[in-house]
Parts: structure tokens; C-alpha cells; sequence
């Protein structure tokens, strides 16, 4: 406290001040936004520490992860864009331009994504494989896998965390297209051990699943695993599979069981807290959505809503997620979103892309979070 007094008896001028317990600090910062927090680095040598330190990220992550939700359209010449999924679509304050730049230097892009997993997105780039965080810019590029050489293969790559290990996996299934039986052989890169493994079955090497979606976004990480649509040639059927991310093995869930409905024309989402179905209906103009509503009991999935597409330009609709308030957002054929509410009306429809080779387009979770190993970069 200062005191000041002039001649006279001059005013007192009182100065206080005021030192906020480390504890306080802490509890509002955690709740602030990735952005600010970046920001915030550069105030100070302590805050620097706090805000990088893993634990603060982790907590960070856990209070604002279902607050934070974003998708991010990615052109062919790598110009990003980040749009805010409970914003209104054209609301253009709440949309970031995250870059690339690390990928800049490399003359043939051919990009793309993969999968999303706790604010990472895996990249497919020139023949190489990334880990991007666009909300801090942090990323880390492994190793190609040494078991899949089979030039003429097809590859399908999924991304994952392992919550009992602390780990994130990325997971490679591949199929020879000139076999005659058509399996599958899996591999998965650890993070944390930073190395690739083979996954064997009962019966050798190679699996009985094909995958049986034309659409690249094949696989969705729901409840500890990846599940895509897939043909099992051992029994001749049709199945939602999925690999368990911490347990390393292969589940099978049943469609649903008056679902006539080509694999070609469905995909897998996440609807809320439900594995979900989307089904599209081109002489129909309508998209179908079927959720399960208890997991793994295959009488429980039910056709919830029919979203008319005949108001899209495109009259196509891929959606990706729902809003806090139910409203359903998704792609145009990957060049805009689309938002519907809750009883399958349009509300939105909005172009975000002029690319004419399309767009990437993904999901994610602002996070703070790094991953395991030395060698991250920003």
C-alpha cells in the first residue's frame, strides 16, 4: 500500500495490490478457450510452464471437450479453414484459419484425412503419414508401416486412443485385391512405444473383413473402438465391424435386421451418444438415420428420422455430428455444411469450398493435449 500527501493535507491515495492465489489462477485458466491459452503463454515464464504442463491439458480437455468442437475443410492446396460446430454457419467470427505449413515443401500433396482422435487429425500426405493438432499447430510425422509393401493393396487407416495405456494408435488394415480369398491383414503404430505391430488372428495373419463402403470416411471411433462397415467372407454377411482399441481384438455388431439397404449407399456416425446408421436415398431424395439405441443389442436399432436432401444443390448429405441442441451438421459432397434441426427440417446450407478437386473435411475437439514421445513439433 502506497500513501501520498500534499501540502496542505493533500488527499491519501491508496494503492493496493492485488496477488490471486496460484490455486484460483489455475481453476480460470482451465476453463479458458485453446486460443487464449496460446495467447497466454507469452505472459509470463510460470504461465508458460502451467499451460504446457501435460496435467493442465489433460484436466483442460475433460471440462471443455463437449464445448469445443470444431470441423476444419482442407483444400487441395492446403488452405484450412475452421468453423465452430454451435455457431451458425455463417456466422464467419467464428471460424479460424489453422495452417499447414509444415507440409508446404513437399511438390505433390495428394492429402488426406484419415481420422480425428482427442484434437488430433492423422494425415495422409505424399506417400506420408501425419499427427496434426490444429489448435495448437503441434504435429509429429511416423513411420510408414514395414509390413504393408504390397504396392498393388488397398489401405484403410483409422485413429485411436487407448485409455488404459495412455496411448494413441494408428491403425492400418489392408486387402490384396488380387487374392483370391480377399483378407485382410492388420498392423498398428503405438505412439507411445513408437513402433508398428502386427495383429494376428486365431487362424494366422490375415482377416476375414473387407471393406464394404465406397466412402473414404470409413471408420468412426465410438465407445474404446473403430467401427466400419464390412464384408465377412467366412460367412457371407454383412457386418458393422470394429477393432476394441485397448483389448486388440475384433467385434462384430449386426445390422439391423429389416435394413435392406446397400453397404455402398450407408456409412457409420456417431449420433449423440449412439452408434449410428446413414442411409442414402437417391430416388428418394431423403437420407435415412438409424440408431442403436442400446449398444450391441441389435433389436434396439431404430430408424429415428428421414432428412429430405432435395433442397441441397447437391442432393447429397453426409452428416458428421450433432450439435448441443440436437441439430444435426454435415457435408454437401464436401464442399459445404449443412445443418438440420432434430424433427429432419433444413435450417442451413452454406459453401464453404471453391476447390474443384473438393475438399477434406473432419471433425475435431480443440485440446491442448501432446502426444507421447520427444520428437513433437510446433
Amino acid at each position: 500500500m502506497t500513501k501520498n500527501g500534499g501540502k496542505g493535507g493533500g488527499r491519501l491515495i491508496e494503492t493496493e495490490i492485488l496477488y490471486l492465489p496460484l490455486e484460483l489462477i489455475i481453476q480460470i485458466l482451465v476453463r479458458l478457450p485453446v486460443k487464449s491459452l496460446v495467447r497466454f503463454k507469452c505472459i509470463s515464464k510460470s504461465w508458460f510452464s502451467l499451460i504446457s504442463d501435460p496435467l493442465f491439458a489433460k484436466t483442460h480437455f475433460e471440462l471443455t471437450a463437449a464445448h469445443t468442437r470444431r470441423i476444419v475443410f482442407i483444400t487441395s492446396t492446403l488452405d484450412v479453414r475452421s468453423i465452430d460446430l454451435e455457431a451458425s454457419l455463417n456466422d464467419d467470427s467464428a471460424s479460424t484459419s489453422p495452417n499447414l505449413n509444415f507440409l508446404l515443401p513437399q511438390s505433390e500433396y495428394n492429402l488426406e484425412i484419415k481420422g480425428s482422435c482427442r484434437g488430433f487429425i492423422l494425415l495422409s500426405c505424399s506417400s506420408n503419414i501425419y499427427i496434426w493438432n490444429p489448435s495448437t499447430g503441434v504435429h509429429k510425422q511416423i513411420p510408414l508401416p514395414p509390413f504393408g509393401s504390397n504396392v498393388d493393396a488397398n489401405y484403410f487407416y483409422w485413429f485411436g486412443y487407448d485409455e488404459l495405456t495412455d496411448d494413441y494408435l494408428v491403425v492400418l488394415m489392408s486387402d490384396d485385391p488380387n487374392s483370391a480369398n480377399f483378407l485382410s491383414h492388420l498392423e498398428f503404430f503405438s505412439l507411445r512405444a513408437n513402433a508398428w505391430k502386427e495383429i494376428e488372428c486365431t487362424t494366422g495373419t490375415h482377416f476375414p473383413y473387407m471393406n464394404s463402403c465406397d466412402d473414404p470416411r470409413v471408420g468412426w471411433l465410438f465407445n474404446g473402438a473403430i467401427y466400419w462397415l464390412a464384408f465377412r467372407h467366412d460367412i457371407s454377411m454383412n457386418v458393422i465391424a470394429a477393432f476394441d482399441l485397448m483389448e486388440r481384438k475384433f467385434l462384430d455388431v449386426n445390422l439391423p435386421d429389416d435394413f435392406d439397404h446397400e453397404p455402398t449407399n450407408c456409412g457409420l456416425w456417431v449420433f449423440g451418444e449412439f452408434l449410428s446408421l446413414r442411409v442414402l436415398d437417391c430416388h428418394n431424395d431423403i437420407v435415412e438415420i438409424w440408431v442403436m439405441k442400446e449398444y450391441k443389442v441389435n433389436s434396439s436399432w431404430e430408424k429415428t428420422l428421414v432428412l429430405p436432401i432435395d433442397g441441397i444443390p447437391s442432393q447429397y448429405f453426409y452428416p458428421l455430428t450433432s450439435t448441443k441442441s440436437g441439430d444435426i451438421i454435415g457435408t454437401d459432397d464436401d464442399t459445404g455444411l449443412v445443418k438440420y434441426n432434430d424433427k429432419g427440417q433444413l435450417l442451413e446450407h452454406r459453401s464453404y469450398c471453391n476447390d474443384p478437386c473438393g475438399c477434406q473435411v473432419v471433425m475435431y475437439t480443440e485440446s491442448l493435449l501432446s502426444l507421447p514421445g520427444d520428437n513433437e513439433q510446433a
